[in-house]
């Protein structure tokens, strides 16, 4: 696969026959793809927790009381206890890859301080894990039909309602993901 051909910086949408609980009907953003495997980070399977649970974790004094509230995800099945941050480029992070020209992916504590303190980037999605892929394996995945590849948005990404991600994401290449049968997608 050249370069050209590497999903990163897209989504990929679960097809609707993909039965794997960890991703039927996810959206997930891929951070980085290349010869040697993807990381991702699914966008609309929220976690039972609030940003306010984490910030008690890690013992971090709360300024920004709206911060608390901020829905955590379950950014997929990979290492569930390491956090991860999709935001929007900005700031001086101690551990930032920037995934785009718009989007950063940082893991580091400084991010999250700064988050609750009110001074975090603008939009922002945390995540608890992340879901991942060895070498060829998203390819193969790809050519059985699991996963339909789109453009990210940043709307979806940040604005758009948690359980309307995988509709809309689909519905930007003009699909109704929802009326798609197996046989459907790649060929």
């Amino acid at each position: 696969m050249n370069q050209a051909t590497y999903l990163n910086n897209q989504f990929i949408i679960a097809m609707p026959n993909l039965a794997d609980p960890a991703f039927f009907h996810t959206v997930t953003y891929l951070c980085q793809h290349n010869a040697e495997g993807a990381l991702g980070i699914v966008i609309n399977r929220p976690a039972e927790m609030k940003l306010g649970e984490i910030f008690k974790q890690m013992n971090i004094t709360v300024t920004s009381p709206v911060a608390s509230e901020v829905v955590v995800f379950i950014g997929g099945p990979v290492h569930q206890e390491r956090g991860f941050v999709l935001h929007t480029t900005g700031g001086n992070w101690d551990a930032s890859m920037a995934v785009s020209d718009s989007i950063s992916l940082t893991t580091s504590r400084d991010v999250i301080e700064a988050i609750a303190e009110g001074k975090g980037p603008k939009h922002y999605l945390v995540a608890l894990g992340y879901a991942g892929w060895g070498e060829g394996q998203l390819e193969q995945e790809m050519l059985a039909n699991a996963w339909l590849s789109t453009p990210n948005s940043q709307d979806i990404l940040f604005d758009t309602p948690i359980n309307a991600r995988w509709q809309a994401a689909a519905k930007q290449i003009g699909i109704d993901i929802n009326q798609l049968t197996t046989p459907a997608g790649h060929g």
